[in-house]
């Protein structure tokens, strides 16, 4: 479904992402982790088509994302790190807004609202203005707008950034709920994410991939302790360079 191939990317002489290649199959989550600064962001705006990359090249469906722009982004659905929400319209408005610039015919939008806000659970607040609802609520509604059009892929950056722990077990919930109907990439630096939600593990640390596997295999080959020695190092090193 997803193929990224020896993908690079560079801004000057500083290596953002460097010849990393993985491959994630059709309703599978993958789980995309490192630290602040890892190439996560980078690479998941390349996948979109939001930039192009240096070399190598991202295919969806066998489709090129660089040559075949308008194709593949109508195949993807895309939750930045910060929703693009418009605080002031309502919940129902803005989805709408968002399935008429994805290009939903109009005899469907009624219907892609309703099933848009079904899938995550957010019809109670589907009249009130964005700017009124909590955090958790307004992730629901970025995840709504990223699946209006019903895309076969979904691409998610820390969706649940900022959230508490009861928000977080929601996303991670909904998260869950959508695979199979949709591949997604996922991308976390939070361990019990991976654990609790994907499929599939890629661990990136300065632009290049040093681990690859299942969750379960990962754990098979060093125990959760040496898994999160690992994420304790690349945290703190992203923090202190940080400073």
């Amino acid at each position: 479904m997803i193929q990224i191939n020896n993908l690079t990317k560079r801004y000057g002489e500083f290596l953002a992402v460097d010849d990393i290649s993985f491959n994630v199959e059709k309703g599978k989550i993958l789980g995309f982790l490192g630290p602040n600064g890892a190439g996560k962001t980078t690479t998941m705006r390349i996948i979109t088509g939001f930039m192009p990359p240096s070399e190598g090249f991202v295919t969806i469906s066998g489709h090129d994302v660089s040559k075949e722009p308008l194709l593949t982004k109508n195949k993807i659905g895309y939750l930045p790190e910060t929703p693009p929400l418009y605080m002031d319209m309502t919940v129902e408005e803005y989805l709408n807004f968002a399935g008429l610039l994805k290009q939903v015919p109009n005899k469907k939008i009624k219907y892609a609202v309703e099933n848009a806000c079904l899938k995550v659970d957010i019809n109670d607040v589907k009249n009130k203005v964005i700017k009124a609802l909590s955090k958790g609520y307004k992730q629901r509604v970025g995840l709504a707008q990223a699946i209006i059009h019903e895309p076969e892929v979904l691409i998610l950056d820390e969706p649940t950034i900022g959230l508490d722990p009861i928000q977080i077990r929601e996303v991670r919930d909904l998260i869950k709920s959508l695979a199979g109907n949709h591949t997604i990439v996922l991308s976390t630096h939070i361990l019990p994410e991976v654990d609790m939600t994907c499929d599939e593990v890629v661990i990136i640390k300065k632009g290049k991939i040093i681990a690859q596997d299942t969750p379960k295999n990962l754990s098979k080959k060093m125990n959760k302790s040496s898994l999160e020695e690992i994420f304790i190092d690349l945290i703190s090193e992203s923090r202190s360079e940080e400073k």
